[in-house]
């Protein structure tokens, strides 16, 4: 009986360790099986530091909608709309910018803040979500490994911030929005 229970417990975590070893906050605290450590399946936010949070909008939550819908065309999983989101809420707050005038950042525009200078697109694609979405996941999918770097790491690759360490803060507050929109 406890060899099917391990065996489930690893078919369920999708994991299988050399020698029974585990690692992670959760192995401290699981009992082992016939002396030997079991692995837990645990749903955990790999969030990096303080975490940011705002509230948002019928028109933030439509941008959202539209990312994830760009995420799913490109065939992409979960975690490139998590990134997609996050990045957006650091640079724009989920709000399709256009020029702010003395505010902008050079020419900054859109839900991403892509440069036409830097050959994101024209003023009128970068400002459209599906095409500016579309083009970050373009950038996104030419970052090796992106799926299992750290969510900061992987946006500032494409994105080229002066703040590179600024999209962590909101790793929670998309994950959330993915797990809560993914299927609407």
């Amino acid at each position: 009986m406890n060899t099917i229970i391990r065996k489930s417990m690893l078919s369920v975590a999708g994991l299988a360790f050399a020698g029974g070893v585990f690692a992670g906050p959760i192995a401290a605290h699981a009992a082992p099986v016939d002396g030997k450590p079991v692995a837990v399946a645990v749903q955990t936010v790999k969030a990096q530091g303080a975490q940011s949070h705002i509230d948002l909008n019928d028109e933030q939550i439509a941008n959202v909608k539209a990312i994830i819908a760009a995420t799913k065309k490109a065939d992409l999983p979960k975690r490139a709309a998590v990134i997609s989101i996050a990045t957006s809420l650091q640079e724009s707050k989920l709000e399709n910018l256009g020029h702010l005038g003395d505010k902008n950042d050079h020419d900054s525009l859109g839900l991403f803040q892509q440069r036409p200078s830097s050959g994101w697109g024209t003023p009128e694609q970068i400002t459209d979500p599906q095409y500016s979405t579309t083009a970050f996941l373009k950038g996104l999918k030419q970052v090796d490994g992106w799926q299992d770097m750290a969510l900061t790491d992987a946006a500032q690759t494409v994105q080229v911030s002066a703040y590179p360490d600024a999209y962590a803060q909101w790793e929670q507050q998309a994950t959330d929005l993915v797990a809560q929109h993914w299927n609407s």
